[in-house]
């Protein structure tokens, strides 16, 4: 079946909105889109006429909050009443109420969802233009480097609210955890975790008074968003430190004793640690960090990682105290500069092979 841009559902979130949405709804509308949900997240007495009037456009949908829940949750009822009621709506176009996203950037997204391919779509802004106010552009691109050092992709626009994805992956984004401004980051690394590819289209870049009227809070909400883009790195340090431990204090001891006399007794001391602190690290990881059930396929993954961390480890403690002619004491301090080196490189190993969600359904 061939797919139209106007088969799209817009979906906007809101919370206290002035005369402006109901204005950029009716542009909405008569530039072709049929379908609209706005979603009123606990918004006062003082409101409800703006929303009222939304109500009674043709083919919009307005639900309500009693209480303000956050965008996260206003976004995922949106989605269940559109899963639930739109059975013929060949995806979700999510816009903000704030007037930063233009009638035709949300339909040249709509024309993307026509293509046979589910993807999430982002409506990426360029920071480098001179509107772009400093702390967004500094908050912004800050949290696309971030985002590429531990995700391992570059998106230029991480806090954009003009989103497109396929009807298919409504409940993908329903079960995506999160109630507030983090969310919208918690998709981005569910879609990353389970190769979902995210393709940014460059919009319009439009700061209207110098974006005074987002809800966003710039201390408790990058707060939220940090927390979620750093969470599965801090457990991962925590189990990390556990299982340095138990290897730090196995090496010196073993390099120390048993293996002191043969040649080449600190490698074989570091494999001897290795072997009892990496099954501690894998249980670990698998319930803690990464959430992902101990499986065969994981545990085979993680053996071949550890081996061969362990054996460039071992390789690179072995060498340093060769060619520095350091004294056998200092063995496990320099096996933590070796490690320290490697372990970014595990971190991402871990999160996009061995442990990463099954991929995402294609079908």
């Amino acid at each position: 079946m061939t797919l139209k841009p106007e088969s799209a559902v817009i979906l906007i979130p809101s919370l206290e909105p002035d005369d402006r949405l109901p204005a950029y709804m009716r542009r909405l509308l008569a530039a072709g889109f049929t379908r609209a949900v706005v979603v009123d997240d606990g918004s006062s007495e003082k409101y409800q006429p703006i929303f009222n009037e939304l109500a009674e456009m043709e083919g919009v949908t307005v639900l309500h909050h009693e209480v303000n829940r956050g965008k996260g949750c206003a976004l995922k009822t949106g989605y269940s009443y559109i899963r639930d009621n739109i059975p013929d709506a060949s995806g979700v176009i999510t816009a903000d109420a704030d007037g930063q996203h233009t009638v035709e950037d949300c339909w040249k997204l709509a024309e993307a969802l026509t293509a046979d391919k589910r993807v999430l779509y982002l409506g990426s802004r360029d920071f480098d233009l001179p509107n772009v106010p400093p702390k967004s552009r500094f908050g912004n691109k800050t949290t696309s480097w971030v985002f590429r050092l531990f995700y391992g992709q570059w998106l230029p626009d991480t806090q954009t609210g003009l989103r497109a994805f396929k009807r298919e992956d409504l409940q993908f984004m329903i079960d995506v955890p999160g109630e507030r401004f983090e969310y919208e980051m918690q998709v981005l690394i569910a879609c990353a975790r389970a190769k979902m590819p995210i393709v940014p289209i460059t919009i319009e870049t439009v700061y209207e008074n110098e974006n005074e009227g987002t809800h966003f809070h710039p201390i408790r909400d990058s707060y939220r968003i940090y927390k979620v883009i750093l969470g599965s790195f801090v457990k991962f340090m925590g189990a990390s430190i556990l299982s340095f431990v138990i290897d730090f204090v196995l090496l010196t001891l073993l390099g120390n004793t048993i293996f002191a006399p043969l040649a080449h007794g600190p490698f074989f001391a570091k494999v001897a640690a290795r072997c009892v602190s990496a099954p501690c690290n894998f249980y670990l990881n698998s319930r803690y960090v990464f959430d992902k059930k101990m499986s065969r396929t994981t545990f085979i993954r993680y053996v071949i990682l550890a081996l061969f961390i362990m054996l460039v480890s071992a390789w690179g403690v072995d060498a340093l105290m060769g060619w520095l002619k350091f004294p056998k004491a200092v063995i496990g301090f320099v096996g933590i500069v070796v490690d320290v080196l490697l372990y970014l490189v595990s971190y991402r190993v871990q999160d996009k092979w061995v442990f990463a969600p099954d991929a995402h359904n294609k079908e």
